[in-house]
């Protein structure tokens, strides 16, 4: 049974602080995971709203709240590329989550073709700053994309996308276009779902997504977790989690690893749609295409 980490790094705290626990986190777990970043300007005091339902003054610091309104946008790619690649040294699956997270949470629903082009471009290129070569992942933030992110997804070559939620893995169908790009789904909710929309203590947490993961679909699951909250105040859940997982048989593994098992050129065909959720609307898989 495999299950994927998809980790994403959204803030500069997140980067410096979160990542490094996480590695030793997942290593003492010998778990694998993908690191979705952040590599431009931490303006997250612009999209608050659209932050995890969590304590946020304890899980992003005040001078995360406050950054890019009181505080100055400081620029995550810069201060904090040897935190990064040290992730990749390990062994770790590098991808992109965002160039701007709050620019993209605000504005990418809606925008124009030259918008997205010019944020994902960015983005992209200060990947290649930062590794060497480009990036082959993406990770969107929110799950919120526009029809030119999904063609991008395919011009910027990556080999697989973790954009939407849903159930299975799957080549997205956009108003009868086809995006030649595989899309691997968060199947699990995330914990601060749990926390806020289900009421749940942290203590059940664990207990509710163990139970949600004992009997998997043919392909596993994909988890999302944050650096800002998994790596910091909850890092105790997912220690949890990892054992619990452990336990009941999952092999560990990032999205990269994950997508090397499947047949790729044989995925089903599903349509995106539009759902809502706690911070916006988000990408879901739909009806599998002409079924």
């Amino acid at each position: 049974m495999k299950l994927a980490l998809r980790i994403e790094v959204c803030t500069y705290r997140g980067t410096r602080d979160g990542v490094p626990r996480l590695m030793a986190l997942l290593k003492q777990h010998r778990a694998g995971a993908t690191f979705l970043y952040s590599l431009g300007p931490d303006r997250t005091g612009r999209a608050i709203g659209a932050l995890p339902r969590v304590p946020r003054l304890r899980c992003y610091g005040p001078a995360t709240l406050l950054s890019g309104t009181l505080l100055p946008a400081l620029d995550i790619g810069a201060r904090c590329a040897g935190v990064m690649r040290a992730a990749r040294d390990e062994g770790f699956e590098a991808g992109i989550h965002a160039d701007d997270r709050a620019g993209w949470m605000l504005d990418a629903a809606g925008a124009s073709e030259a918008w997205t082009v010019s944020a994902m471009q960015r983005a992209r290129e200060r990947y290649e700053e930062i590794f060497g070569k480009p990036a082959l992942t993406h990770g969107a933030a929110g799950w919120r994309m526009n029809r030119h992110a999904w063609r991008q997804t395919q011009r910027l070559g990556f080999r697989h996308c973790s954009d939407t939620r849903g159930h299975c893995p799957f080549v997205p169908i956009l108003n009868g276009e086809i995006i030649a790009c595989p899309q691997l789904p968060t199947t699990l909710p995330t914990l601060d779902e749990l926390l806020a929309r289900d009421g749940m203590a942290p203590d059940a947490v664990s207990r509710r997504l163990l139970e949600l993961s004992r009997h998997p679909p043919a392909t596993g699951h994909v988890y999302t977790l944050r650096a800002e909250i998994e790596g910091g105040r909850y890092a105790p859940v997912l220690g949890e989690l990892l054992a619990g997982w452990r336990a009941q048989g999952y092999d560990l593994i990032s999205l990269r690893d994950y997508a090397a098992e499947l047949d790729l050129a044989h995925l089903p065909r599903h349509g995106v749609v539009l759902n809502p959720g706690t911070s916006g609307t988000f990408c879901m898989q739909g009806n599998e295409f002409l079924a």
